[in-house]
Parts: structure tokens; C-alpha cells; sequence
């Protein structure tokens, strides 16, 4: 366990290493509970620290020393020290070269925390980012060192037939005893967090891709024998990701083999350890029967983003883990792209702001905000955030708006021209981005080192003598731990006009020289204004297109302009932002009405009108249809509050609900039952958006509980031939009173027993229901056999879904969710602090909430802190949520 009370690391205390490693070599002789490591490292001295005096000093953790040689001698305990998880290598100060070997021996059975070289369900398994490599040996854990790895594994043929590694099998051999022995070497530089090991009995997928150099790449998809079949589409994603990136982007791959390995017990979504990527078997395993239409897209999503990596993050990687969104932000703008390349871009679009702004905003507003880079850290776990990953994504996406796309490729060619084999920063990505444009980013750079969510406060005003629209724009941002004074961003604002009749109007703007139906606006200022000329009249304005900035923009739109916007707007993602907004603002005076006592839940009905020409429109995008008919998140709605009144909203939400599945029945059983008919295999768009748009349906006709909405969705779960249609049908019964709720579990369970993917979905769809008595359910599944606590997938599908994506019951007035959560984050913290540190977010936003809510809350943070043992990864999120807030939004 690791210390409680962790000393922070800064930023700004950088230094670049006083060694270099040149080569490593490793042998692993592989035993469940006593694997030896011994790792032969060649050093030598930094050229740019040349002054230092220091020793070579490595860091392990939880690993035992056999032996050290230096140069070939064995030393004894004289000539290095030990300190807290260090080793220095005593007599090298001054010297310009040198040898180390360190044999080390390490547990993998008891590694429950799943970091370094650890055990699932049989096989040998390691995950080294980001800081794991620590414990499978001594080294100077860092990524700014990178070297070049040869990897050599023994192990007992018959339990683990296949031993893999980093780069291209280079020799191979048997001894005694049944044991076998492959050799692995990696032709390309990298930091230890790079590095991979497997080893078990597994089955494998092979394939081609050739590339447009004319090179032959062999593919490699390696899972568990009664998996072997579900590994069809993961392939057909990578071929999809290898053609995209060398068309998109000009990369090819540079290794003359891919593999991908899918593991049970994983801590993340994946890993992209050069050559071979370690995943956790959500993000591979897919059969038609077995796997939602979400399934398929995310598995393509996170194929993709792991195979990006091999030059956004491998060839090029970060110099410390303060760059961490150098890689990620980065990666997952790419992988973004790629998946709306192959789906519909308007729904991608979305979708990804959907989260951004549910989640990620939260976050900003936390007490875990921070920067997209941050400044500080206790645990580097802590801070695969949301904003390192998504608003990262989303600043790289403002630079690719600024410069557009043929810009944006020359920054990004010449990125990889400066920087391949090097560990660099994000300003070395701007500082190319700048150069092959030449454009001055230093401004927007801010977006990188101010954390929060900027507010941008929109007004409007027509002159119709001088045919001029002005726009005023004021943007602030939000006081956020350590910085309280925040300055003006470079914030790109898409911007559309629209006549009375819908039809765009060009855009002129006053100085500008550039006109079309849509322009860019740069607003740098906290306060500037902008002039629109050569309007005959005032037009209906279609602001932030596209969610161009991750902001917070307010702006008085009346309800007809926002129906308006509905019915008209050319622009997918503003169109279906105005429908949030129309229908968040009825929501919201409906909560108001219930908090002053009423019980009439009539509203505006202009938003039935908008949905009925909705309806009776003509639609190729199913998908998009039918997240224009879906209202605003409880979770969206709860951030538009000062404080979160979880009953009143789930009562306000479902009141909005009901009145449009009662006014549209019948448009939504027409359309459900044209949509009948046997799709299974069929993964093309058309068939996800008519699947997508019929179970929309089906989620409204649940709400008349009625005998016959209840034989639709039974008839729906029995008759299912895709796992889409099946979990829609079972979601649809276990959020209404439907008769046949127990048998229709159990029913499912029995189907999918053997399919852990499957009951993960199981757990969940129960967890996240919001019909009365869940809690109860939820606590009589944690009983379940099929629960493992030990198992990350498991542990989320029901701790974390009904914690983090059910308010209603787990914001329950008693405060027993709470001590439900606390519990869990307790046992959790003695085995995977990680895990443990991730459901410990559900916690973080407690001043959101009722005064009785918020007591409940501090008391669970402050038992969590004070329970022995400690992990630092629940230290610091736990510690910093109580920390007092005395910062007041400006």
C-alpha cells in the first residue's frame, strides 16, 4: 500500500534526467508467485546535465532484489541505498557509461491492483502506464527515457503456450522441464510505460493489411478459445484505422507486426503499448447476439485510438506526465474523427458534447478541476481525467477550426518531421501548428494552462436603417483550485445566420473581407464587438455551430426562436442543441412549479409542435431523429442548477416525458412497427439508425403502462436477434411496472450465464433503473455469485453505474447510497486503489446538493480518509473534496 500522505510533484520542479538509458534487456522466468525479472540496463550519462553530481537512482515498488551487478561485478549492499520504493546506485556520478543488472522477484497473483505484471483469470498480463513498470523492476520510471527493449519470457509451455512482447519474435527454443522461450526486440525507442508482456492460453485471429508503401503488416488478435469468435469486427476496425491514418494523416505503420491482446481484468479501456496492445475485452469482443450496436462502435472507437497512438504517443511521446493530454487530447480528437468518418458525423458530434458537457463540465466545476495541463499532482492515476482526454480533444479541435484542415495536416506533418523518437510538450504540438501556418497561438495556449469552463455571454442588437446585426461577446471563467484570477481566451465561435423562411444568409462581416454562410469568429477579449452588415432583416442567429469551443454560452433566445432553430437549422448539432434547450427550459419551470408546491404539470406546448413537424418530416439519418427526440439527461439538467434537486427533476423529466408518449402514441407505434424485421449482422448506418429509432420508440410506449406497451416489449426481449433489440426490450421493462419483471430476468441471466460481457449489461441495466425499491435491488446483486468485486468490468457495471448514472436513488434522502458507495471505496482501496479512486468521484460534487445531502456526503468522505492504510489514490480525491471552497464565481 502506498504512502497516505504523498509528497506533490510540480511542474514547474522539472529537470531533465541526469541518465539516459540506451538498451534494456529483459528475462522474465515466469511463475504465478515467484517471477524472476532480471533487466540488464546500459546508461549512460545526460549530455544536457553534464554539471550533475548525482547517482543513478531507480524506482521499484513492491518487488525484491536478488542481486545488483555493476559492469559485470556483483556489489553488495555498501555500494547502493535504499529509500522509500528507491535504489541509487552509489560510485556512478561521474561516470560517462555503465552497466546495470538487477535481478528482482515480484508476486503476480496477489497484484489485485492490476499495475505492473499481474494475473487474469490465468494469464500473465502487464499494464505499465503510468507508472507500473515500478513494479516489475528498478528503473528510472519516467518518460523522458526512452531506450530500446529486448524481452526474453520462460515459462511453462503447457499453461502458457504463447509469450509475447514488444516489436517482432526474434528467436525462440525449449529447455527442460516443459519449459519454453521466446525472444522479443523492439527496433524503436521507448519509455518503460510503453512496455507489454503476455503470456497464457490463448487462441488467435490472423490477418493482413497491406500498406500504401506496398509492406505486408501481420495482424494479430489474440483472446481466450471461447472468444476466438468475436473477434471479427475488432479486425475489420484496425484495417479501417491503418487505411484512415495513412490517408488522414500520411502515418504508416512501422512495425512488421500488429498484435492486440483482449484481457478480462483491466483497469482501463486499453493500452497501447507499441506492437502490442493490451485491451480490456469490452473493447474487442463483438458478436451480433452478444454486443449493442454502442458495443460495435466503441470497440471501432477504441481500435482506432490505440493504433493512433503508435505516432501520437509512442514515436512521439510526452517528456512528463504534466503532457499527458500531448498524446491523449490529441489521440482522441483523431479517434473522433475516424469514428465520424464512419458513422454519421452530426450524431458523432453530439454525442462526444453530450458527455463533455454532463461530465466533464462537472468536473471543471469540481474540486478536482484543473487544467488541461495540469500544474500538480499527488497520483498521476488521478488525472486520466475527463479534461485531459475530452476538453484535450476539444482544445486540439479549436486549433484544427482556427487553421482549418489543410492547415491543420501541415502542423501535424511537420510535428512528426521535428519530433519523431522524442519525448516533448503540448508547446512543441502549438509551436509546429504555429510555424507551418504562421500564426501566433501564444493566446490560445491559455487553454492549455487555465482550467474551468469559460462563460461566454452573448447579446444582440438590429439597427434596420443601417441593416447592421452587433454582437456583443463577454467571456469570464469561474475561480478554480490554485488559480483565482483567470485572463481572456482565444475562443473560436462558429457562427450561422438564418432567414424568417429557414434558408442561410451569407455572413458579412464588418472588416472582413471573407463572406459565405458560415463564418469563424476569434473572440480574444473579455469583452468585444462585432458588427454583421448587409441584413434586410433581423435574422434568427445559429450560434457556437458545431460546439466550435468548450464553453458554457448564454444568449436570450425566446421559445419560438428556439422551436425555430428545431425546425430550420441547417447546422446538426445546433439544431438538436436548440431542442435541449427548448425542452430544458420546460423542464426546469416544471421543477420550479413543484418546489413551490403545485401539482399541475401542464407546459408549453410549443415543443409538441416542434416534435410533431419533427415527425412528419422525411429522414435519412435515423440516429439523428432519434436523438432529436430524446429529452435533456437528468445529470444535464441537474448542472443547470445552482442546487441540484434530484426528486423534483426526475418527477419534472418524467411529467415532459409521459405528455409526449400519450400526444404521439400513435406516430410512435407506426413507426416502431415499420421498423420490424430480422437485422442481425447488419452493422451498416441504415441498420443502426432504424434499430436506434424503433427502441427510441419502444422507450416512449413504455411510458403508457399499459397491457399493451408491456406485450411489446416482452414480445421484443423473447424474439430479439441482436443484442441491441434484447437490452432496449429489458431496459424498457425493468423501468415500468411490467408484470413479468422477475421472470424476464432471470430469464436473461440463464441465456447469457457464460457471457461476462453480457452480465455485465445485466448488472447494470438493474442498477441505473429508476423504479422504486433499486437500492434494495442493488444491494441484493452485490450478494450475487456472479459479483466479483475483484473484477474492474464487474465492479463498474454495478457500483459505479448506479453511483455515478443514477441520481435518483443513489442522491437518496437517508444518505445510504452514500454509505453504500463509502463501503465499496473502503474494500476496493486494499485491493485496486485505482478503481477505488475512480467510484470516489461520485462524492466529488457534494456541494451541489441539500444541506442534509452534503452532511451525508462529508461524513463518507471524511470515514474514507480515515481509514487505515490508505491508498494516495483515494487520499487525494477524497481530501481534496473536502478542502473548503472560498471562492465565489465572479
Amino acid at each position: 500500500m502506498r504512502d497516505a500522505n504523498p509528497k506533490t510533484t510540480y511542474l514547474k520542479d522539472y529537470q531533465p534526467p541526469d541518465f539516459l538509458i540506451e538498451t534494456v534487456e529483459l528475462k522474465f522466468s515466469l511463475q504465478e508467485e515467484n517471477t524472476q525479472v532480471v533487466s540488464r540496463m546500459h546508461v549512460v550519462k545526460n549530455p544536457d546535465t553534464v554539471n550533475s553530481s548525482g547517482d543513478l537512482e531507480l524506482t521499484g515498488e513492491d518487488v525484491l532484489i536478488d542481486s545488483v551487478r555493476l559492469d559485470g561485478r556483483l556489489i553488495d549492499v555498501d555500494a547502493y541505498r535504499m529509500g522509500d520504493n528507491t535504489l541509487v546506485i552509489l560510485n556512478t556520478a561521474k561516470a560517462k557509461s555503465f552497466v546495470v543488472e538487477i535481478t528482482t522477484r515480484i508476486n503476480p497473483k496477489t497484484n489485485t491492483a492490476l499495475e505492473g505484471l499481474y494475473l487474469s483469470n490465468g494469464m500473465f498480463c502487464t499494464q505499465c502506464e503510468a507508472e507500473g513498470f515500478r513494479k516489475i523492476t528498478y528503473f528510472p520510471d519516467r518518460p523522458d527515457i526512452m531506450a530500446r527493449f529486448s524481452t526474453t519470457i520462460i515459462a511453462d509451455k503447457t499453461r502458457y503456450p504463447v509469450l509475447l512482447s514488444n516489436g517482432n519474435p526474434v528467436s525462440r527454443g525449449e529447455f527442460e522441464n516443459n519449459q519454453h522461450w521466446v525472444k522479443w526486440e523492439d527496433p524503436f525507442k521507448k519509455p518503460c510505460y510503453l512496455f507489454a508482456l503476455v503470456a497464457g492460453h490463448l487462441e488467435c485471429l490472423e490477418d493482413t493489411y497491406l500498406t500504401c508503401s506496398r509492406r505486408t503488416i501481420d495482424l494479430k488478435i489474440y483472446v481466450e478459445k471461447q472468444d476466438i469468435d468475436k473477434c471479427g469486427h475488432a479486425m475489420a476496425s484496425l484495417k479501417k484505422a491503418m487505411q484512415w491514418d495513412e490517408e488522414v494523416y500520411g502515418r504508416e505503420y512501422d512495425l512488421d507486426l500488429y498484435m492486440i491482446v483482449a484481457v478480462s481484468h483491466f483497469n482501463m479501456g486499453a493500452m497501447e503499448n507499441k506492437g502490442l496492445n493490451v485491451f480490456n475485452s469490452k473493447y474487442v469482443l463483438a458478436r451480433p447476439d452478444t454486443a449493442t450496436d454502442a458495443d460495435y462502435e466503441s470497440i471501432e472507437a477504441v481500435i482506432g485510438h490505440e493504433y493512433f497512438h503508435n505516432w501520437t504517443g509512442n514515436r512521439i511521446t510526452l517528456r512528463d506526465w504534466f503532457q499527458l493530454s500531448l498524446k491523449e487530447g490529441l489521440t482522441v480528437f483523431r479517434d473522433q474523427e475516424f469514428t465520424a468518418d464512419q458513422t454519421s458525423r452530426g450524431v458523432k458530434r453530439i454525442n462526444d458534447v453530450n458527455m463533455l458537457r454532463t461530465r466533464q463540465f462537472a468536473e471543471d466545476a469540481g474540486p478536482m478541476a484543473h487544467p488541461v495541463r495540469p500544474d500538480s499532482y499527488m497520483e498521476i492515476n488521478n488525472f486520466y481525467t475527463l479534461t485531459v482526454y475530452e476538453k484535450g480533444a476539444e482544445v486540439v479541435r479549436m486549433i484544427h477550426t482556427l487553421v482549418g484542415p489543410d492547415g491543420f495536416r501541415k502542423g501535424t506533418d511537420l510535428y512528426f518531421q521535428r519530433h519523431d523518437g522524442q519525448a516533448v510538450t503540448t508547446d512543441d504540438f502549438v509551436k509546429a501548428i504555429e510555424d507551418a501556418n504562421k500564426i501566433d497561438l501564444q493566446q490560445f495556449q491559455r487553454w492549455y494552462t487555465q482550467g474551468g469552463t469559460p462563460e461566454v455571454r452573448v447579446s444582440s442588437e438590429y439597427d434596420p436603417e443601417s441593416k447592421s446585426l452587433i454582437l456583443n461577446f463577454n467571456q469570464s471563467c469561474p475561480p478554480t483550485p490554485g488559480q483565482s484570477d483567470k485572463q481572456p481566451l482565444h475562443i473560436p465561435i462558429a457562427l450561422g445566420l438564418l432567414a424568417e423562411d429557414g434558408s442561410e444568409l451569407p455572413v458579412h462581416i464588418d472588416g472582413y473581407e471573407n463572406t459565405g454562410a458560415e463564418n469563424v469568429l476569434e473572440i480574444k477579449e473579455s469583452s468585444q464587438r462585432i458588427r454583421l452588415i448587409d441584413l434586410d432583416r433581423k435574422p434568427v442567429i445559429s450560434i457556437l455551430r458545431g460546439f466550435s469551443a468548450p464553453v458554457k454560452l448564454s444568449m436570450d433566445q425566446s421559445t419560438e426562436e428556439l422551436a425555430f432553430l428545431l425546425t430550420y437549422d441547417s447546422d446538426p448539432f445546433n439544431r438538436w442543441e436548440a431542442g435541449q434547450q427548448l425542452a430544458s427550459r420546460i423542464i426546469l419551470e416544471l421543477v420550479e412549479r413543484n418546489r413551490q408546491g403545485e401539482t399541475n404539470t401542464d407546459f408549453d406546448h410549443t415543443i409538441l409542435e416542434a416534435y410533431r413537424h419533427i415527425l412528419s418530416g422525411e429522414w435519412e439519418d435515423l440516429c439523428y431523429l432519434s436523438l432529436l427526440l430524446t429529452l435533456p439527461s437528468e445529470s444535464y439538467l441537474g448542472e443547470k442548477m445552482e442546487l441540484v434537486d434530484v426528486e423534483n427533476i426526475f418527477k419534472a423529466r418524467q411529467a415532459v416525458k409521459s405528455t409526449i408518449a400519450s400526444t404521439f402514441h400513435n406516430n410512435f407505434l407506426e413507426i416502431y412497427q415499420n421498423l420490424q424485421g430480422d437485422e442481425s449482422g447488419q452493422l451498416d448506418p441504415a441498420a443502426v439508425g432504424r434499430r436506434t429509432l424503433k427502441n427510441t420508440c419502444l422507450d416512449y410506449l413504455k411510458e403508457l403502462e399499459n397491457e399493451d406497451s408491456y406485450k411489446l416489449s416482452q414480445r421484443q426481449l423473447e424474439t430479439a436477434n441482436t443484442m441491441t433489440d434484447q437490452i432496449a426490450a429489458l431496459s424498457a421493462i425493468i423501468n415500468s411496472h411490467h408484470p413479468a419483471k422477475p421472470q424476464c430476468l432471470e430469464s436473461f441471466y440463464q441465456q447469457w450465464e457464460a457471457e461476462s460481457l453480457v452480465i455485465d449489461k445485466w448488472f447494470a441495466i438493474q442498477s441505473m433503473s429508476s423504479m422504486p425499491g433499486t437500492f434494495d435491488t442493488v444491494k441484493t446483486l452485490r450478494q450475487h455469485p456472479a459479483f466479483d468485486i475483484n473484477n474492474p468490468n464487474r465492479t463498474r457495471s454495478l457500483i459505479g453505474a448506479f453511483s455515478q448514472q443514477n441520481p435518483l436513488h443513489f442522491h437518496q434522502k437517508d444518505g445510504a447510497g452514500y454509505a453504500f458507495l463509502a463501503d465499496h471505496v473502503i474494500e476496493l482501496n486494499a485491493t485496486n486503489p485505482q478503481v477505488a479512486a475512480r467510484m470516489l468521484g461520485a462524492f466529488t460534487h457534494w456541494r451541489r446538493y441539500d444541506e442534509n445531502r452534503q452532511r451525508s456526503m462529508q461524513e463518507q468522505l471524511q470515514r474514507i480518509i480515515g481509514t487505515e492504510g490508505i491508498s494516495r489514490d483515494v487520499f487525494e480525491i477524497a481530501s481534496k473534496s473536502l478542502v473548503p471552497q472560498t471562492l465565489k464565481n465572479p
